[in-house]
């Protein structure tokens, strides 16, 4: 359970043209306090990290990420991190920290980042050289409050939830995509001895897994896990949503982050919002929040089709990319407004299994993606799931600084922000 003893802080930001930032400490822990961060200088820092991060859109964008890219060397991250650090990290507050720190206190840090400093992954900031903001904090994200109070939500608790199935769509497959293709597989060839295979193992011996099979490879690249079979598992009372697979995040500059696109195996013919791909129909923000809205003559509203669970983990490209949205209403805003109270999401593209084997001459037992989604859905189990994701990523760093192995860069474990309603 949560540490109602552990200070907290509410960091918010809005864009301006300067990035002004105001944080509140609850119970008085601290002195609350404000600040502006001039605009050039946010601007440069947040195209560094852009420059670093995994491109799967531009020819050879993943392969720098892995090997060139600032991310892909412990030094060059770590400066990085310094100087992230400086320009986001307002002095007062970090002097409020590193009090804390020296009493041995973990304070906890609710961040609300303005959109355009979103994809900055706020745990790596180095406030000190050696000393992440992750080694000293607990770190998750806000969710907006017209989000979280919606009339009409129905929010599911996982007090209540918690020993209900766990639905997962694992690396669906995707009509008229190939396995090597765009919308292809993420996980590729699965096997019963791999993590995540003994992981779906577990839940089967309890019954907790839906889809329900008798073997666990058959959890994986199914064809049959559409939007109906969703809604239908999902009306049938569930836990948590675990999600492993494609999402098609919408462009910022497109100002629609409801088009933000889930893919399941749902055909062209399917019902729905987005327009098709081939002989696919992705599953949109959109479907999520207004149902079957002026789509049909009996409309349902997304709620009602996809009751979401109390807890969710979109482990996939940008899925959380309406964080980057002045208005966000992606696929984030659907899970809340569904009824989650927990999101996992990623801020960027997320390099597979293979990327590390091809580009950072990964061996073929090292399965760092699989170890990431085991260690998500781990601590989605735990009573409090933000300090175990914490436990996770400092051990994480730990070997990020131990080994400087590009396959325990903070490209694939740094890429995840959990959004948790009910500290909000």
């Amino acid at each position: 359970m949560t540490d109602p003893g552990q200070p907290t802080v509410l960091v918010r930001m809005a864009d301006a043209g300067e990035l002004y930032m105001s944080w509140r400490w609850r119970d008085g822990a601290a002195g609350d306090g404000v600040a502006a961060i001039p605009g050039r200088q946010v601007d440069e820092v947040v195209a560094r990290v852009a420059a670093a991060l995994p491109d799967p859109s531009g020819a050879g964008g993943i392969e720098y990420a892995l090997s060139t890219g600032e991310f892909s060397d412990y030094d060059s991250e770590h400066t990085l991190g310094q100087h992230l650090s400086r320009v986001l990290l307002p002095q007062r507050l970090a002097e409020q920290l590193h009090d804390l720190y020296t009493r041995g206190v973990r304070p906890h840090i609710r961040l609300q980042p303005a959109p355009r400093v979103a994809q900055v992954p706020w745990e790596l900031l180095a406030p000190d050289p050696g000393l992440r903001l992750l080694d000293i904090a607990d770190l998750s994200q806000l969710a907006p409050a017209g989000l979280v109070r919606a009339p009409g939500r129905t929010a599911r608790t996982w007090a209540a939830t918690r020993d209900l199935p766990v639905v997962a769509v694992l690396d669906p497959r995707i009509p008229g995509f190939r396995a090597d293709s765009a919308l292809g597989s993420v996980l590729g060839r699965m096997s019963a001895r791999a993590p995540l295979g003994e992981r779906v193992e577990r839940y089967l011996r309890r019954d907790r897994l839906r889809p329900a099979v008798s073997d666990p490879v058959e959890a994986f690249r199914r064809d049959d896990l559409d939007r109906t079979w969703l809604s239908r598992t999902l009306r049938a009372g569930a836990s948590r949503l675990l999600y492993v697979g494609h999402v098609t995040a919408a462009a910022p500059e497109s100002g629609r982050s409801e088009n933000a696109r889930l893919h399941l195996a749902c055909s062209a013919e399917t019902t729905g919002f987005a327009p098709p791909e081939r002989t696919h129909r992705p599953l949109s923000a959109k479907d999520l929040i207004l149902g079957t809205h002026t789509l049909g003559s009996e409309p349902l509203a997304g709620p009602d089709l996809w009751p979401i669970p109390s807890r969710v983990a979109l482990i996939a490209c940008e899925s959380g990319g309406d964080l980057r949205f002045g208005e966000t209403l992606g696929l984030l805003a659907a899970m809340i407004n569904g009824g989650a109270e927990l999101v996992t999401a990623g801020r960027w593209a997320l390099p597979t299994d293979l990327a590390f084997a091809r580009f950072a001459g990964a061996g073929a037992d090292v399965r760092p993606l699989q170890e990431t989604v085991c260690a998500i859905d781990a601590a989605h189990e735990q009573a409090d799931p933000v300090a175990a994701l914490m436990r996770w990523q400092r051990e994480r760093l730990a070997a990020w600084r131990d080994n400087r192995s590009v396959c325990d860069s903070p490209l694939l474990w740094a890429a995840f922000t959990t959004i948790d309603t009910a500290r909000s």
